[in-house]
């Protein structure tokens, strides 16, 4: 550890702490000396100014906080002295004046992906099966049983053989100490057989919990979910199971498919239950037709593409006083170089932009964007409050505990994924990105719902920040991890991509970090790299039931 405490921008009246720091200890930060009142656990702040209660707490050089008692200099914030506060917002004049990174290294580069007659490009190549409402979801079950393994898409999975053997041990008669503690081996999850169509990625199935039952709003926007996910770039096609009364009508999964695809010409097979009759010729006919479009999607290869062609969704979850020093800025500059090269990017977490909401407003190419954005957050804001929740209990118990002590703390630090780059669209769920840039989408912080809207915006590359380990991922894109810390990194690194505890060390700036997750990711998009969430086969599909979701 190079360096022991961190000031993130100028006018902060915090410091953070990079390691553990005792009361009573001097610490020193450019020529200034402050000694500590209380103990201050790593990734914690402490105050550099004495601040009265009712007094302002400045960090990221917003309004994160106001004092709730009085603060010494070297004491420690927490939720006992601190209370979340943040500034308010007005639409004005935009300032998208804006210094682009060098991109000259990535200029001619170029990734292997699955070209796509609307002109996109997928990281990836994959069948659908999906339901219109739960009523198909066991029905999607016996598919899944049917086709996965058979077609060579199954892995044999570590946790079966270990509890296979230690199974036989029991049969053998072994103690319970012995089932306990005799160490016991088997390799990683592996492909069962030879995939029959080695074009395609793989068969993935969206069961979901929604369709009918709701409101009429609920149905159509899950249908327009459901054609996000159809139309993406990393889709092939889709088989459709409806079972023909429910809210979520076919006609309305057309008319989204239409709105983001006037053109579209994939494969899809959609089958009604109730007309079909019999549920042995529902599932015999969605066996048949997904063999024949798994036919069609085996033709396409992959070819070179420019970069522009990315979409990445920047995301965070379980994150720590750590994610907006070290892995959320690396990938926003990460963001900027792509957004530079033509690329976009897509920024979302609503409840996460808490207090940072006029520095992205100012960023805003035009008026109306500036004040679509203003009217997405106000809407959402209130409906949270009459809810009787908010903004301000956006942090979870283990954001709480790692530093992350009010929402708006946890929100200037989580922006930094959106880099510097000037908004170049305002997207409400579950709209599709049609703009290069940095395009905002309306999304709860809750990270599977967040991360299932980004795709079905087009994200065809996830980057993930985590500060205390999540294994989140999505059936069609790979959401690549990236740690804040080392620690968890060592800890974790079974479900952890890429470290960026360097920049905590002093070992890497953050544009060193950000410039070495693109060349991760042209890997990631190039087929090169499985990364840990698809490996495991953590396919997360939670789609967003319009409400308070925080």
């Amino acid at each position: 550890m190079k360096q022991r405490i961190i000031k993130v921008h100028p006018a902060d009246n915090v410091l953070v702490a990079l390691t553990d720091l005792q009361a009573g200890e001097e610490v020193v930060y450019q020529n200034n000396s402050y000694k500590l009142v209380d103990t201050i656990p790593a990734k914690h702040k402490f105050a550099i100014a004495d601040i009265a209660e009712g007094g302002e707490i400045i960090m990221y050089g917003v309004l994160v906080g106001k004092a709730q008692s009085h603060i010494p200099v070297g004491g420690l914030l927490s939720t006992g002295n601190v209370v979340h506060a943040a500034n308010s917002f007005l639409t004005g004049s935009s300032h998208t004046d804006w210094h682009k990174p060098d991109v000259s290294k990535w200029q001619s580069q170029t990734f292997n992906g699955y070209h796509r007659e609307d002109g996109s490009v997928g990281t990836a190549n994959y069948w659908l099966v999906v339901p219109m409402v739960f009523c198909e979801n066991r029905n999607i079950e016996v598919l899944q049983e049917a086709l996965v393994k058979q077609l060579g898409y199954g892995r044999k999975k570590t946790y079966e053989v270990k509890a296979q053997q230690l199974i036989n041990k029991i049969k053998g008669g072994s103690t319970i100490d012995e089932v306990l503690y005799t160490e016991i081996d088997a390799g990683t999850a592996q492909s069962t057989g030879d995939k029959l169509f080695p074009n395609v990625d793989g068969i993935k199935f969206l069961s979901h919990t929604g369709g009918c039952g709701g409101t009429r709003q609920d149905a159509t926007t899950l249908c327009g979910l459901l054609a996000g996910y159809i139309t993406h770039p990393n889709v092939a096609g889709a088989t459709v199971l409806s079972l023909g009364c429910q809210n979520a009508e076919v006609r309305i999964l057309q008319e989204e498919i239409n709105k983001r695809s006037p053109d579209f010409n994939k494969p899809l097979y959609i089958l009604d239950q109730q007309k079909t009759g019999k549920e042995s010729d529902l599932l015999e006919q969605a066996i048949r037709q997904t063999l024949a479009g798994l036919m069609q999607a085996n033709a396409n290869v992959r070819k070179p593409a420019p970069l522009s062609k990315l979409v990445i969704g920047l995301e965070c979850g379980g994150s720590d006083g750590f994610s907006g020093i070290s892995a959320n800025p690396a990938i926003g500059y990460t963001s900027d170089l792509l957004v530079a090269l033509g690329g976009s990017v897509i920024l979302a977490e609503f409840p996460e932009l808490c207090g940072v909401e006029q520095n992205l407003i100012d960023r805003c190419f035009d008026k109306d964007k500036a004040e679509r954005f203003a009217s997405l957050v106000s809407s959402y804001s209130q409906r949270a409050e009459e809810a009787g929740s908010g903004f301000y209990m956006n942090p979870s118990p283990g954001n709480i505990k790692d530093g992350l002590i009010t929402d708006a703390i946890k929100s200037a630090g989580a922006a930094k994924k959106g880099g510097t780059s000037p908004v170049a669209d305002v997207l409400d769920y579950p709209e599709k990105v049609t703009k290069p840039g940095l395009n905002l989408l309306c999304t709860p912080g809750n990270d599977v719902e967040s991360t299932t809207a980004e795709v079905g915006s087009g994200a065809n590359v996830v980057l993930f920040t985590t500060g205390l380990g999540t294994p989140t991922g999505n059936p069609i894109t790979p959401v690549v991890k990236i740690a804040t810390n080392t620690t968890l990194f060592n800890r974790m690194s079974d479900i952890i991509d890429i470290n960026t505890g360097t920049i905590v060390e002093g070992d890497e700036t953050i544009e060193q970090a950000g410039e070495r997750i693109l060349d991760y990711v042209v890997k990631v998009a190039s087929g090169e790299i499985e990364v840990s969430a698809v490996r495991h086969g953590q396919d997360d599909f939670i789609p967003w039931k319009r409400g308070v979701s925080l």
